[in-house]
């Protein structure tokens, strides 16, 4: 089945508009405790404005399903490469963003990279920016 406006792509990494590829992403999965919500979103808005002021970052968004008091919580951001995110690692913005997003959640929150296989995020959004 082919679905019009879609191609599929041999390569895991996507095109950035920049130039070059978008290829990694860290991914948090995180509860925020009861009453904390509102508290993670401005939170995670701040740090959005952080990591703008890192090379290779290219965007983040919050998922959240469960109770809306208390949910549970997807980030995924995106970054051009491996080595961003180990200068992010380096010049200490994920030590700073686990600092702030912790005091919201049940726990510490469960960080992973991992490569991006494929995505209509990234072609979208750099078809509104054209």
């Amino acid at each position: 089945m082919r679905v019009e406006g879609l191609q599929k792509r041999s390569v895991c990494a996507q095109v950035s508009p920049l130039g070059g590829y978008w290829s990694r992403a860290y991914v948090w999965q995180l509860h925020i405790r009861a009453g904390k919500t509102e508290e993670f979103q401005e939170i995670f808005y701040s740090l959005v404005e952080l990591a703008r002021r890192q090379d290779g970052y290219r965007g983040a968004v919050a998922l959240s399903s469960g109770k809306p008091d208390s949910p549970e919580v997807i980030m995924v951001a995106l970054w051009d490469s491996a080595e961003a995110i180990r200068a992010s690692e380096n010049n200490l913005f994920l030590t700073q963003a686990i600092a702030r997003v912790i005091g919201c959640c049940e726990g510490v929150p469960h960080i992973t990279e991992q490569e991006i296989l494929a995505s209509d995020f990234i072609a979208t959004s750099a078809r509104v920016k054209a």
